[in-house]
Formats: structure tokens, C-alpha cells, sequence
């Protein structure tokens, strides 16, 4: 149910709009007497449209526009006015209204109005949510067997309501997989709220989380929806998880238990549906050992888990995340689209991608792309590993003794060629030389290798 606000000094005239609009169309109707009123009602509940008088002893329609401008509050406003002043109307939309009617006009068309407002409110939200998921252009992209495994696990898990943690290598797209989850889950056309925890100054976390009443604290100037009731009907990511401080995870223990927040400064909880998906790059088994993070809200977290593969685990991806990021990378810096050739490929497909993963794949496309003068892009185009000299060849490979380096370049390589050839071992052993398949087995059993679950 929407709630609208109507805002009017005249009595009878507030009860007639509130009256109307609510038989009309079954909104929950708020009203205030003036301006000042509308202001602080505004700051202190949530408001879906406002219905709002020009026409206004001391805090006049105009001066609710500037207030609302000021306060960021971008709810959709319909003004009104008896004066027949389409100068002021038109004022009024330029100081943010969405649209506005003269009071004689039916009631009828102020609920028509109204409608098209509120739906001009969803669509703007969904346009953002939209730009929000667009924004994130890492993409489900491959097809090697450890990608293949990760999808399935993705499907069976979505529909399920339960918490879901996942884990994984800085920069693998654990946020991205959260999406996922949302998507393919029971709410798809619910919100998707992302929250990364160690973003969050310590001083703020329960208020981004739960949110807080006007005047909680200093600075708190008006009522905030925290990150559980503004995902309420659909998904809340929480990132970085093992981040969040001790008293904040005390009360999203709570909030998972009894399924309702209670925002800081408030005596009243608020029951919310939200799913909650959570994702750490750390162990937190080790962070519950070491008494930084609470074994009784891990248990509650981790009710499934779902680990996301670093990219040296499924090399063979690479040429398709390349050509992705390539297309989106030229389309950004609107570019003429470039190919890559084979030589580059290779040289990509033989680092090791332990630094940062796909997001650093990202950034080596965008490197490449600004290297390389014509529209084809070579080994010489790709960057060196950082920390690596140049002649390595790509081999993003640390220090140690020569003994040490020989087996890591070793690794990269038979990973590499795996990936290329599926894990099919026979043509893998002939692309390197081996002379069959068991030799091959050999080898992989030397470093720890083996075959993705299919």
C-alpha cells in the first residue's frame, strides 16, 4: 500500500483530497496542516507521493520544494493552486514537482495523477537498480568446469530462503554471484540492497543496518530506512562480513533469530522479510578462533555455502572475460572495437591472476586497450604481472629459488593448458609434448591437481 501525503492549510480541503485519494485508490493517506508540518512529517516517515498546497500561510508549497531539495528527499510531489497561476505551476516543477493540477479539477484526475506519480517513483527506483547491476560488468562469463560448477550450485540454492555465505579471493565477483542468487531466487522483482561492512565507520554501522529515528543521535536530522528494512521483499548483500564489529554483529544475530529491526533510537521493532546473503574473503573459522567474530552468528550465516573459484583455477575462461571486457571497455571509451590475437591470449592465460583475480583481469583489457594504437592487440600490448619484470612472459611469479620458480612456472602452465583443452587429458599431454596421458597425470599429481567436479 502506497502512502500519500497531503499537505494543505484548508481543513475540509485536506479531508476532501484524503478521502477521496484513499477511495479511489487505496492509499494510506498522512496529511499536514502547513508546510512546516509536511517538512518534519517527511523527515520522520517514509512518504511514496505528496499532494501538496502552493497556496500556504508561512511556509508556503514553494518553500516545501526548496525544504525538500535541501533535505534530499525526492519523493514525487503534485502541486495544486486555486489561483489558476500557470506561472507558478511551472515555477513549482522546476523546483522539482513531478506535475500539477488546478483544484477544480475532479478528484478522478488528482487519483490519476497520483497513480502516475507513484508509478514514475517505482520506475525511477528500478532505473537505478538497474545502473547499479549494469555498473557491475565483471559478468557471469566462462565455461570451464569450475565456472559450470559454480552456476549449478548458483541454481540449486537460489530459490532457497535459508542464508547463504560466500567465499572467495579478493576480486573472484562474490557480489556478483549474490546477484545471481537474487535473480534466479523466489523474489527476483524484490530490491537488492549491497552493504560492504568494512566500508562502514564504526560510529555508523548499526544506523546503515537498522537504521535510526530522527534526533538518535547528532546530526541525525531525520527518520532513515536502515539496509534490512530497504531490502525488505528481496536480498541483503552484506560484504566483507568478518569486518563487522563486535556489538553489530550481536544485533544482526538478533535480527536473523526474530526476523524484525529496531532502528537506533526507536522502542519499536519492525518486522522485515529479507533475505540476507553474506560474502568474506577471510576464514572465519580462524576470526571465531581468534575471538573476533561470533560462532554463534557463523553458524547462522553459513547455513549454505558457496565458494567462488579464483581465475587460476579456471584459466580457460579468460579469452571469453577478455572479449567481455574488451567490448564493454571500447564501448566506455567509445572506441572503435579491437581483437585480440592469439599470442596475447596465450600470455594472459599462463598468469596466475592471484592478486586480484577477474578484477585485475579487468584492468590489464583496459591497459591493453589504451596500448595498443591499431585494432589489434598483441603480447606486446599486455602489461607485465606486477611485480614481475617484463620478461617474464606473463608469469606472474614472486620470489624464491630457482628450484621453487621452475615448479610455480610449471603449475601455471599445465593449468593453462588444461583449462584450454577442458581438462580433456590426452590432448592436453599432445599440446605439451607428453608422451601420453598417464605422463601427464604424473605431473598434475605433482602439484596437486585435479580434475573439476563436473
Amino acid at each position: 500500500m502506497s502512502r500519500v501525503l497531503i499537505v494543505d492549510d484548508n481543513a475540509a480541503m485536506r479531508e476532501q483530497y484524503a478521502y477521496d485519494l484513499n477511495r479511489h485508490g487505496g492509499h494510506e493517506i498522512l496529511t499536514a496542516a502547513d508546510g512546516t508540518e509536511a517538512l518534519d512529517l517527511l523527515a520522520a516517515e517514509p512518504v511514496d507521493c505528496v499532494v501538496l498546497d502552493l497556496e500556504m500561510p508561512r511556509t508556503d508549497g514553494f518553500a516545501v520544494l526548496r525544504g525538500m531539495q535541501e533535505k534530499d528527499i525526492d519523493t514525487p510531489v503534485i502541486v495544486y493552486t486555486g489561483t489558476g497561476s500557470y506561472q507558478r505551476c511551472v515555477q513549482a516543477v522546476k523546483l522539482g514537482a513531478y506535475g500539477f493540477v488546478d483544484k477544480d479539477e475532479p478528484t478522478e484526475r488528482v487519483a490519476h495523477e497520483v497513480e502516475n506519480a507513484l508509478a514514475h517513483g517505482r520506475m525511477a527506483r528500478e532505473i537505478a537498480s538497474l545502473k547499479q547491476r549494469l555498473a557491475d560488468d565483471s559478468g557471469m562469463v566462462g565455461r570451464s568446469p569450475a565456472m559450470a560448477d559454480l552456476k549449478t550450485r548458483i541454481a540449486k540454492l537460489a530459490p532457497i530462503p535459508s542464508p547463504i555465505l560466500v567465499t572467495g579471493e579478493s576480486g573472484t565477483g562474490k557480489e556478483l554471484v549474490a546477484r545471481e542468487l537474487h535473480r534466479l531466487g523466489a523474489a527476483p522483482k524484490g530490491p537488492f540492497v549491497a552493504v560492504n561492512c568494512a566500508a562502514l565507520p564504526d560510529n555508523l554501522v548499526e544506523s546503515e543496518l537498522f537504521g535510526h529515528e530522527r534526533g538518535a543521535f547528532t546530526g541525525a536530522d531525520r527518520l532513515r530506512r536502515g539496509a534490512f528494512e530497504s531490502a525488505h521483499g528481496g536480498t541483503l548483500f552484506l560484504d566483507e562480513i568478518g569486518e563487522l564489529p563486535a556489538q553489530a554483529q550481536a544485533k544482526l544475530l538478533r535480527v536473523l533469530e526474530e526476523n524484525e529491526v529496531t532502528r537506533v533510537g526507536a522502542t519499536r521493532a519492525i518486522k522485515v522479510e529479507t533475505r540476507v546473503i553474506t560474502a568474506t574473503n577471510r576464514n572465519l573459522d580462524e576470526e571465531v578462533g581468534a575471538g573476533r567474530f561470533r560462532e554463534d552468528l557463523l553458524y547462522r550465516l553459513n547455513v549454505h555455502t558457496i565458494g567462488v573459484p579464483p581465475l587460476c583455477e579456471r584459466l580457460g575462461d579468460v579469452p571469453a572475460l577478455v572479449d567481455h571486457f574488451l567490448r564493454l571497455t571500447c564501448e566506455r571509451f567509445r572506441i572503435r572495437h579491437k581483437s585480440v590475437r592469439p599470442d596475447a591470449l596465450k600470455v594472459l592465460q599462463a598468469r596466475d591472476w592471484r592478486r586480484n583475480n577477474v578484477r585485475e583481469l579487468r584492468n590489464v583489457v583496459e591497459q591493453m586497450v589504451m596500448a595498443a594504437d591499431g585494432n589489434e592487440i598483441g603480447a606486446g600490448h599486455v602489461p607485465a604481472a606486477s611485480g614481475s619484470p617484463a620478461s617474464s612472459g606473463g608469469l606472474a611469479l614472486s620470489g624464491g629459488t630457482l628450484q621453487e620458480l621452475r615448479a610455480a612456472a610449471e603449475r601455471q602452465i599445465v593449468v593453462a593448458a588444461l583449462e584450454r583443452n577442458g581438462w580433456h587429458l590426452t590432448n592436453t599431454a599432445k599440446e605439451l609434448g607428453l608422451a601420453d596421458h598417464a605422463s601427464l597425470s604424473k605431473v598434475m599429481k605433482r602439484h596437486g591437481l585435479k580434475r573439476p567436479r563436473k
